[in-house]
């Protein structure tokens, strides 16, 4: 496989900013997460492969694979250890299969009409890692000379220095390897990594695979801020929009949990998306989603099915790329280890995916890419009012969060309505809509409002 070319001297950023050219159509898109070791009860590649039409038929974009390289063994947690340290970057876990197999799986994937994204993990490797013992030169060392991390119960990993600039040639050779037979990146705790490095890697990849997806994982806002207080290197999401398509909606998560939690009304946490949208760039995309593989399951956090079927509908209404945690789709509660063999059980949660497929078209047929976003909360009645709104059509989605019937205030005419969640009819008098407690999506043609 032909690598790349090298860094440009001294390790800056040469040429345009490269999220420029991110096309607001990303955020159309609907990416599904696949943890390849308990997604089956093989946990190899090619038992994803019969999963596939049933994932497109989700309403599915990208297909993100969670990291498919070997794991070290030194300091493992669990059984297995985590895929997040990682042992060899230029090899694939032989657990899951061989490179063939993974070919295969990333084939199947382009045949069913999707993108497939991998896993990279470039703040760290493993302590056993073939980098580490080809070029200990290339990781960060405490004052006592030997290597560690810097965040303290990462216990099973050792950090990069990305002040060496031999590093940089490494890591981007080995993503243009990759990038020869996946679609882009999701990038693990990007913010950790210099910007500078993310934007030359971008522009690298491009030659060999022109628009490849990159996805950055961005830190919640108190973490972030603790590393920087310690003197950490950790980019902030305004920052890292120079080099990525998409980024992780972290900066608003700790709201969204004191909300789930009782701590703080709906209207602080729907305040945030407002204010999200006056602070980034505007092609900005925020990656959203109710729960990951670092989160807990969002079907527990709610106030039942009721609950969970607005919230669910409300993931796909918000502006942004959509992310499906494999396993959402049946309400599962568990959440799976990353450390052993904890395959999802597939048959023990509600079956939400017919209204996540209806909500994925109602996302790319009815909801703009680059609509303007406006919310608003009744905090009484637990109902988020959102409003997206381009070209003369107001969209308006009516989201009861605690899974109860209201009567709220709607910025929409008089009038019966479809709703395009349920093919049901909705009805706005005196500019209030009555809601039985189920999630509603309206569209209406208005006339600009003045400034």
């Amino acid at each position: 496989l032909s690598p790349c070319g090298r860094m440009a001297p001294g390790g800056k950023s040469t040429g345009g900013t490269m999220a420029a050219d991110t096309s607001n159509a990303v955020r159309d898109l609907v990416i599904y997460s696949v943890f390849v070791r308990n997604h089956t009860a093989e946990g190899t590649f090619r038992a994803v492969i019969p999963d596939l039409p049933r994932i497109r038929s989700l309403g599915t974009d990208v297909v993100w694979l969670m990291p498919i390289h070997p794991i070290g063994e030194a300091r493992r947690k669990g059984t297995l250890g985590s895929p997040y340290a990682i042992r060899d970057y230029r090899a694939v876990n032989p657990e899951y299969g061989t490179l063939d197999d993974l070919r295969a799986l990333v084939d199947a994937i382009h045949a069913n009409g999707m993108r497939c994204i991998i896993d990279v993990v470039y703040n760290h490797t493993s302590p056993d890692s073939a980098l580490l013992s080809q070029h200990p030169e290339y990781f960060y060392h405490k004052p006592d000379g030997s290597t560690g991390n810097r965040v303290g119960d990462w216990s099973d990993i050792v950090d990069l220095d990305y002040s060496n600039h031999d590093l940089w040639d490494y890591q981007i050779q080995t993503l243009c390897q990759w990038a020869q037979i996946v679609d882009g990146f999701r990038c693990d705790v990007a913010s950790f990594v210099p910007v500078d490095f993310w934007v030359r890697a971008r522009r690298e990849v491009e030659r060999v695979h022109p628009g490849c997806l990159w996805l950055a994982e961005t830190v919640h806002r108190s973490f972030g801020a603790a590393c920087r207080a310690a003197g950490m290197y950790c980019a902030r999401d305004t920052e890292a929009f120079e080099a990525f398509d998409a980024e992780y909606s972290y900066d608003v998560q700790e709201a969204f949990d004191r909300y789930l939690e009782g701590r703080i009304p709906l209207s602080c946490y729907l305040d945030l998306l407002d204010f999200q949208e006056s602070v980034y760039p505007q092609n900005y995309d925020k990656l959203r989603f109710l729960e990951n593989h670092d989160l807990p399951r969002i079907a527990p956090r709610v106030g039942g099915p009721r609950a969970l079927e607005n919230f669910t509908a409300m993931l796909y209404f918000l502006k942004g790329t959509t992310l499906v945690y494999a396993g959402q789709e049946v309400a599962s509660e568990h959440r799976p280890s990353l450390f052993d063999r904890d395959p999802i059980d597939w048959e023990g949660g509600r079956d939400l995916s017919a209204l996540m497929a209806r909500m994925a078209r109602v996302k790319r047929e009815a909801l703009d890419a680059d609509d303007a976003f406006f919310s608003s909360a009744d905090d009484g009645a637990d109902v988020a009012v959102l409003r997206r709104e381009s070209h003369g059509v107001r969209k308006v989605g009516a989201f009861c969060l605690g899974g109860k019937g209201a009567t709220v205030d709607v910025p929409l005419p008089d009038g019966a309505y479809e709703n395009l969640v349920d093919g049901g009819t909705a009805r706005v008098s005196d500019g209030r809509l009555v809601l039985d407690g189920s999630p509603v999506v309206v569209l209406a043609e208005v006339e600009p409002e003045g400034v």
